[in-house]
């Protein structure tokens, strides 16, 4: 874990605890090829030395398999799916953007071979508040239908979280500004399948000078669990919640016992980005 993670994971346990909610830990192990192993333990260890807690133990996501077929199947019926043989080049050798599918495959595949499973969006746009962001609107035909089961048969980010965020009774999302952009296919999905709405609030994404992701970076270092307290305020104080001299070296649980009844959204409406310390 590095900064950015920890600042994405701090703000949503302030947010959680200063309104007496739950704080859940979800492991997403779907993607079998991608995953490092002893990652899941380091991660879990980290926020252990940072004073988190969690409410009920870690959700892996590769034991929900059967929720996701069902919540497929759901969806099936209600004929919001339908198979796409379009490949990431395919796409890309027609210009198509990142986040623009036409529609290529909404009246059968294209092409021979493996297909993946697409969620067909609605025509028209979309709307909604970000508790940080404020308004978010745009077009759906400048996004596309969103790929539900890649190719490979693997359950994709997007459909995975909205079924388990119903299971488990979330409320509010809180997490990095890098993912607003899934938010509209999440909210639609969450529609579709009939789930309580949800209320998102998306934080500042830690950046380099230049504008780079942190995560990308190759200054982004592990935090260290030996000065676990010491990144925690730096974490603290770059969401607007600078702990006062007199908690200089002081444990995590102290920093957290100041800094949550003083959580407020504030000083980080409208931001987008944040410039990682030196």
């Amino acid at each position: 874990m590095h900064l950015g993670s920890l600042l994405a994971a701090a703000g949503s346990y302030l947010d959680a605890r200063h309104a007496g909610h739950r704080w859940l830990v979800r492991i997403e192990d779907l993607d079998t090829a991608r995953i490092v192993p002893g990652a899941e333990a380091r991660i879990l260890a980290t926020l252990e030395a940072c004073g988190f807690e969690w409410d009920a133990a870690p959700l892996r996501q590769s034991t929900r398999l059967d929720a996701y077929r069902d919540a497929l199947a759901a969806l099936d019926r209600a004929q919001r799916l339908f198979p796409c043989s379009c490949t990431r080049k395919s796409l890309e050798d027609d210009a198509v953007g990142a986040y623009a599918y036409p529609g290529t495959c909404r009246h059968g595949p294209t092409r021979s071979g493996p297909t993946a499973t697409r969620f067909r969006v609605d025509d028209g746009g979309f709307e909604f508040v970000d508790r940080i962001q404020g308004a978010v609107r745009g077009a759906w035909r400048d996004r596309g239908d969103v790929i539900v089961r890649r190719r490979d048969g693997i359950f994709a980010y997007q459909l995975a979280v909205v079924v388990d965020d119903a299971w488990q009774g979330v409320t509010d999302v809180v997490r990095g500004a890098d993912l607003l952009d899934s938010t509209p296919w999440q909210r639609a999905l969450v529609d579709a399948l009939g789930y309580p709405s949800l209320r998102h609030a998306h934080l500042p994404v830690l950046v380099e000078p230049g504008g780079a992701k942190l995560a990308k970076s190759r200054r982004a270092i592990a935090v260290d669990r030996e000065h676990a307290a010491d990144s925690l305020a730096v974490a603290l104080t770059l969401l607007g919640l600078a702990p006062p001299r007199a908690l200089a070296g002081a444990p995590p649980a102290e920093l957290w016992a100041w800094a949550i009844p003083r959580w407020s959204l504030a000083p980080l409406l409208g931001v987008r980005t944040l410039s990682a310390p030196g």
